[in-house]
């Protein structure tokens, strides 16, 4: 068997006996400090896809500023491909910060990664047309896309690992919520500063200067984001992983093979469930603005419109199933989210198809609902399938390969199989596709509401209720055992509870 910092390396704080614990060994969460990290999580969230959102909704201007000549839809096919490029270094970024999260901390690389991701897009707005430096624009524009690919790739992973770190079990799916609260109110602030531009300027001052003004905004954003992430301090958790590994002297450094070795089918549920995720996602928020104007001919004001509208309904939806999943589980959240796009994509696009205001809405209204039931729930499902030594580098890892692959690819591939089929229910499909992965993936991960994150000591809101944790029969840990450790004979024995 290894020794213990190896086995600490990997799984961190599993369990004493019950017997043996007392309630200064619980983690009491201080609740202002919890209300910070919750807002500054949620700030860095709103700025990333406020920056991402805006993109996906000025797709068509973009399309003929930097992508002339060509027709409507290969104009937007051209932006939504650079889209999707920032996308394949995601992964790259998440195996850069997600090991030095893990490292030195949440807190430092979630100040770095809010301030590429400020400078990659204020650099977009300052980006010359086509007409002026030819194909240097769309060079620079790509350029621009791998910075924000490159620190995004850190920032999911580690916002969502922030919030779970914080906070107490029992509200865990309530916190983390806000921060999917933030992704809306991001994607709300990008399309009303897009629409209140389409509104006020023609045609001709759009494409000229107009928009460039959401892109300039998130200079001051990214700024006032950094202030606040560098006023934190760091999670309970880490800081209490980070002191038993001190005690140790060296700690091991996990490679990534060692990583995928230990913790692979935890990845591979992580990689599912971002999938079906990320593909409801970015199909409503991004891709359906462009769905709209490009494919069924709406009025591109008016389509975005709506898509604001549904966000606005969204945002307290979100942390009413926040809560709701804290009280009936994970597991039912999400399987339900699945089976009901499952049965609801096709009727969704067949409203969205009729081209009658009212209907529409009713379509991407429920879709909105179904995803509500992901983005409520995922922040709290996902983080705690890892044990806290790796979880910011499994995360960030498995987020942006999936995300990378099947989320940042959506609207491309969505966009280039309605122009090769002339089929409008293609979305559906796709969505159909994605929930019956969704479902499976499920179907094999442990309910974790109530429950300790892995490798973390029990989090409480006070000493009363860490009394009554250890006075009950409730679980202290989520598995009964650990995986097992290369080249180890019974590194999957655990401590009982």
């Amino acid at each position: 068997m290894q020794d213990s910092s190896g086995h600490d390396a990997h799984f961190g704080w599993f369990t004493r006996r019950r017997k043996h614990l007392k309630p200064d060994d619980l983690t009491i969460v201080d609740e202002p400090m919890l209300k910070r990290a919750v807002g500054a999580a949620v700030l860095g969230n709103a700025m990333e896809w406020f920056d991402f959102g805006v993109y996906g909704y000025l797709a068509v201007t973009l399309g003929h500023v930097f992508f002339p000549g060509n027709s409507p839809a290969a104009q937007v096919i051209a932006t939504f491909a650079t889209f999707t490029v920032a996308f394949l270094v995601r992964p790259i970024g998440g195996l850069v910060f997600g090991p030095l999260g893990d490292r030195f901390g949440r807190q430092r690389v979630l100040a770095a990664t809010m301030i590429m991701m400020a400078l990659g897009t204020f650099a977009i707005g300052l980006i010359p047309s086509y007409d002026s430096i030819g194909i240097w624009a769309p060079i620079l524009l790509l350029a621009a896309r791998l910075v924000q690919g490159f620190s995004t790739g850190g920032e999911y992973g580690g916002a969502a690992t922030f919030i779970a770190e914080y906070s107490t079990d029992a509200r865990r799916g309530q916190m983390g919520s806000w921060m999917e609260f933030g992704t809306l109110g991001g994607y709300i602030a990008g399309a009303g500063v897009v629409t209140a531009l389409t509104m006020l300027l023609s045609t001709q001052e759009m494409h000229a200067w107009g928009w460039r003004v959401p892109f300039l905004v998130a200079g001051p954003l990214g700024l006032l984001g950094l202030y606040m992430r560098m006023k934190l301090e760091e999670t309970p958790a880490f800081k209490a992983h980070a002191e038993a590994m001190e005690a140790h002297g060296d700690t091991p450094r996990i490679g990534l093979l060692e990583l995928v070795s230990v913790h692979g089918p935890q990845l591979l549920k992580c990689v599912g469930l971002v999938l079906v995720f990320n593909v409801a996602d970015y199909m409503l928020l991004t891709y359906m603005p462009s769905y709209l104007t490009v494919t069924m001919g709406y009025s591109e004001a008016k389509g975005l419109l709506l898509i604001i509208i549904v966000m606005l309904v969204m945002m307290p939806l979100n942390v009413v199933g926040g809560r709701f999943s804290d009280r009936i589980g994970r597991r039912p959240m999400i399987i339900g989210a699945c089976v009901a796009m499952l049965l609801l994509a096709i009727p969704c696009m067949l409203l969205v198809g009729t081209g009658n205001d009212l209907l529409i809405f009713a379509g991407l209204m429920v879709l909105g609902v179904v995803l509500v039931c992901f983005t409520s729930t995922m922040p709290s499902t996902l983080p705690a399938l890892f044990y806290t030594p790796v979880r910011y580098s499994a995360l960030s890892i498995a987020f942006n390969v999936s995300v990378s692959l099947f989320g940042g690819t959506t609207p491309l591939v969505t966009a280039w199989l309605v122009e090769r089929s002339g089929d409008p229910l293609v979305p559906a499909y796709y969505l159909m596709g994605a929930a019956v992965i969704g479902v499976i993936t499920m179907l094999f991960v442990t309910e974790t509401a109530g429950l300790p994150l892995r490798g973390s000591p029990p989090a409480v809101a006070d000493h009363a209720e860490a009394r009554e944790l250890l006075a009950s029969d409730a679980p202290l840990t989520v598995d009964e055992t650990l995986p097992s450790l290369p080249e180890s004979d019974n590194g999957g024995e655990a401590k009982p509870a």
